[in-house]
């Protein structure tokens, strides 16, 4: 039997000028030992600044020796990229698909919810937003309110490019466009932390001959000695100092306890807009679901995925919390109250919410209801 777990996929989608391939590249350099497959959704040659010491990217799938693999597709051939890309030779973590500029990306969650490769898996949506060009590509482009209101995760970038108090009006435009909860993270030239999308491996575990991202840590080292003000945040992987990523708090949480799918469930409903990410494993103990619950969350998507627990593993809840402007005693409180001492007692009809948000037949599930 196959125990491998499906590859996420992140939409990362946003209008002409938004700055996604920024974006992209700054996942790429800064992503640790992660393999990251990229699906770049457009037409034609296409120059990915992140991989200039490899060359120009043309509409081929590119292996590089860092292990990222891109590829230049039409929509209609996701499918088969997606395919491609999630087999086991790659050994690939996560897949980014970079959405055209003038793409719709809730036909690209529709495909991916609704697809039957169980080797691949939607991981949510990301909307990243021009703050320089914010009313000036609302009125171009009218559908930027529809696609901001399907957003699992709001990445407001160039906000070195506006003064405070329109960063603020833009924020508050954005809190009305926007599903209630959904997370927003301030950018500026594309740097977001990475951990808020996908697990980062140790670069130094995966470090052996010169490869790709060797010779991009050592262009970053020299681009940092000739601009001594340039500070890195986790993100980075060069220490925390005052970089905007030092805002972001992670929150651990453990239980040998059972946790309640009822009170967790509801705990998760309510999770502040400043909570970016959840990832993590959970013990419910019901009668007939004794799993090991894997739980995803990035924004507003949340995914949970059953699996065996390993043999002699202990039956337990590991989480992480990821998030900027959280309460991180408040959460923990909250988690605390989740704690199941009998789930033994617990009914089947206690699991209805958690099971909501599981993929069934082909069919993934896992948007929060708007």
């Amino acid at each position: 039997m196959n125990s491998r777990q499906p590859v996420p996929v992140v939409v990362l989608a946003g209008f002409l000028g938004s700055g996604k391939t920024t974006v992209l590249n700054h996942l790429l350099t800064h992503r640790g030992g992660t393999r990251i497959g990229v699906v770049v959704n457009d037409f034609g040659s296409i120059e990915v600044d992140a991989m200039s010491v490899a060359g120009q990217l043309g509409d081929s799938m590119v292996s590089l020796g860092g292990g990222c693999l891109c590829c230049a597709v039409d929509g209609s051939e996701l499918d088969a990229y997606l395919e491609k890309l999630a087999a086991p030779a790659h050994r690939i973590d996560v897949i980014v698909i970079e959405a055209s500029g003038l793409a719709e990306p809730q036909e690209m969650i529709r495909m991916l919810m609704a697809g039957e490769n169980p080797d691949v898996r939607y991981g949510g949506m990301v909307q990243v937003v021009d703050a320089a060009e914010f009313d000036a590509t609302r009125e171009k482009h009218p559908e930027t309110d529809r696609h901001l209101a399907v957003a699992d995760l709001v990445v407001l970038n160039k906000t070195d490019r506006v003064e405070p108090a329109e960063r603020a009006r833009i924020e508050g435009v954005l809190d009305t466009l926007c599903a209630p909860g959904t997370p927003r993270v301030g950018a500026d030239h594309g740097r977001i932390d990475p951990e808020l999308l996908f697990d980062r491996r140790p670069w130094t575990e995966t470090r052996g001959q010169l490869s790709f991202e060797d010779l991009l840590a050592e262009a970053d080292g020299r681009g940092r000695e000739q601009d001594p003000g340039h500070e890195h945040g986790p993100g980075c992987g060069h220490g925390r100092a005052s970089h905007p990523h030092a805002a972001y708090e992670s929150v651990e949480f453990t239980s040998r306890e059972a946790l309640s799918p009822r009170r967790f469930i509801d705990f998760l409903d309510r999770r502040p807009p400043g909570l970016y990410r959840i990832k993590g494993f959970v013990h419910f103990g019901v009668p007939g679901h004794g799993e090991r619950y894997e739980v995803h969350a990035v924004g507003r998507f949340l995914r949970f995925a059953p699996g065996p627990w390993g043999r002699g593993e202990a039956r337990l809840t590991q989480l992480v919390l990821i998030g900027s402007g959280i309460d991180a005693a408040g959460l923990l409180r909250d988690l605390e109250t989740c704690r199941e001492p009998a789930p033994h007692e617990l009914g089947p009809e206690s699991m209805w919410g958690v099971l909501r948000y599981v993929a069934r037949h082909g069919r993934e599930a896992g948007r929060t209801e708007d």
